[in-house]
């Protein structure tokens, strides 16, 4: 992935435009579907598997659900293993088979493997590596989708300046791919562009020069024969976004080319102050819920309503999970996003391709085992049912304080509560814990047998168990507010000796004297997670990145405000002078 709407959650990606895409999110207006709708695959199910010459392209792209991406690999640049990941192998997908996904998406990025000029040849060695990882997939009885992936914006997007060129290098390029797949299984779908996007130009114009794309790409491969005279081809919006503007810009050029053999495909990565931690985006809140409920709401009207498929090529959170970086997200507000994801996807009939980067995220390409395994679990649960959450995983008891009666809201997606378990151990309803409508209170005493010896961090795992899905984790979990101490450096980098006492770093907001906000993120106080700073809960220290002093005025203190999950805060001043820097608590 990579656009002017939205960021990718994979390394190595290319500069964005972050306010342009909160902007576009905010503005976005929901729609409600007043026509008929095919209905969803049932709570618990997934869509029945039909023989491919029996199915319709609705059929064929629900019995694709789910779906899996092999991202960071052929897509990556310049060859296969520089982003991290080992080569493809036929384990891999004997893995994802077994792991229940139905078909992947295999990006490929050819650039680099392709000359530059006319006749635009790819390398045959290249275009065989891709037929033996297709194969493979095919094999294993995966649907497969393959595309034509980084190219979009390393010289796609120079469309605008160099029309002919570029049009016909990419006729060239799907030249060459339709000719060795003509004769693959139908199981085999075609995707025109990833994330199609044009230097320096409006949405308008960029619609235009995407039409232009999406009917060559469709004319060259009908025109090739074989199987390809029939194949399902999945074009995509601008940008791969959800705009009604340009989901009703696709599904008029679709409705132009008069073929239903035609698949419509946009990403997902949520509300993008969510999906990586700025501007006070540290929760799957109302905002965050809607932007995600209107997403579908557009899809499902413009397209799946009226019986038009959609494969939602891409979804995730920008910068989660990452195991090579503090996570940036709370563990509990990400599996309510993703709980949410599989229910509204369901609902709209729209069939979704998980996207991961590798071994960093969610799968270890040379283990083949799960970076993280609960959530996976959380994931996979999500294809076919729903799971109950609360307004917080996490119950924090200070120390030094009486530990006393504390309530969460219950969010049971429709499902009923069936109590409360610490390991085999059934918590007793009226002494440890009681429920009135949503709300769930833990009793004074089981808190204080649940935190033990009050020991910084994690004193006690419960779970609330519901009719169904996956268990919602609690953890109990002793802290003081984190204490800071003063630090000089430089701004290659400040660490900040931190005494984190059991809590975990939420946000950071930064401003100077006059109110104006300082750091790189100009139009917010609330800094990026990771970019501006990050914990290092390990070596007892906070990191003020090179990036976020190197933004500030010379000579102007910046007020920091440290937002703990606890709901601690601890105010820090920085101050920089050339290339020094100091920092001093308040």
């Amino acid at each position: 992935m990579k656009g002017t709407h939205h960021l990718t959650g994979r390394s190595r990606r290319g500069p964005g435009r972050p306010l342009g895409l909160l902007l576009v999110l905010v503005t976005m207006i929901g729609v409600t579907s007043t026509a008929a709708f095919a209905a969803p695959a049932r709570e618990g199910s997934l869509p029945i598997r039909l023989p491919l010459q029996a199915a319709s392209p609705m059929d064929t792209v629900a019995a694709m659900q789910p779906s899996w991406n092999l991202g960071n690999t052929l897509d990556a640049i310049p060859d296969e293993t520089s982003w991290g990941n080992p080569q493809a192998t036929k384990a891999l997908f004997d893995t994802i088979k077994a792991q229940g996904f139905r078909s992947v998406r295999i990006p490929v990025t050819w650039n680099g493997h392709q000359s530059a000029s006319a006749p635009y040849t790819i390398d045959a060695t290249w275009m065989n590596r891709v037929k033996q990882v297709v194969d493979w997939a095919l094999a294993d009885g995966l649907y497969v989708v393959l595309n034509v992936h980084h190219d979009s914006w390393q010289w796609i997007s120079t469309m605008p300046t160099d029309h002919d060129g570029v049009l016909a290098r990419f006729k060239a390029t799907w030249t060459q791919i339709a000719a060795k797949f003509k004769d693959s299984p139908r199981s085999l779908l075609l995707e025109s562009n990833n994330e199609p996007q044009f230097n320096n130009t409006t949405d308008a114009q960029g619609i235009q020069y995407n039409d232009e794309l999406n009917n060559a790409f469709h004319t060259v491969v009908r025109q090739s024969g074989g199987t390809n005279a029939t194949r399902l081809l999945v074009l995509p919006t601008l940008h791969t976004n959800s705009g009604q503007v340009l989901l009703d810009a696709l599904s008029a050029q679709m409705k132009s080319l008069g073929d239903s053999n035609l698949v419509a495909t946009v990403h997902y990565y949520g509300y993008y102050p969510f999906s990586v931690n700025v501007a006070g985006g540290t929760q799957f809140d109302a905002t965050s819920q809607k932007d995600m409920s209107d997403h579908f709401a557009r899809v499902r009207a413009t397209f799946t309503s009226k019986g038009i498929p959609v494969y939602l090529g891409e979804y995730g959170l920008l910068a989660y999970p990452d195991s090579n970086h503090p996570s940036r997200i709370e563990r509990g507000e990400a599996l309510k996003y993703f709980e949410q994801f599989g229910h509204d996807a369901r609902a709209a009939g729209v069939t979704t391709a998980l996207w991961d980067p590798g071994t960093f995220a969610f799968l270890n390409r040379t283990t083949l085992q799960w970076s993280d395994p609960a959530l996976f679990a959380a994931v996979k649960s999500s294809w076919t049912t729903r799971s109950g959450t609360a307004s917080s995983d996490r119950i924090f008891l200070a120390k030094s304080g009486t530990i006393t009666a504390r309530t969460l809201t219950l969010n049971p997606n429709g499902l009923t509560l069936q109590g409360l378990w610490q390991g085999s151990t059934r918590l007793a309803q009226g002494r440890d814990y009681t429920v009135s409508g949503t709300q769930l209170t833990l009793t004074a005493s089981a808190l204080t047998r649940l935190a033990g010896n009050r020991a910084y961090g994690v004193n006690a795992t419960i779970e609330a168990r519901f009719s169904g899905g996956r268990p919602w984790q609690i953890y109990v979990t002793t802290y003081d507010r984190p204490q800071l101490s003063d630090a000089n450096g430089s701004t290659s980098g400040l660490t900040v000796p931190t005494q984190y006492r059991g809590d975990q770093l939420a946000t950071m907001e930064a401003t100077y004297a006059d109110g104006t906000n300082a750091g790189p993120v100009n139009w917010s106080p609330y800094q990026e997670f990771n970019v501006s700073f990050r914990p290092d809960y390990a070596g007892n220290g906070l990191l003020l990145t090179s990036d976020f002093l190197n933004s500030l005025r010379d000579n102007a203190q910046a007020t920091l405000v440290f937002h703990f999950w606890s709901g601690a805060t601890v105010t820090y001043r920085v101050t920089r002078s050339g290339g020094s820097v100091t920092g001093t608590v308040v």
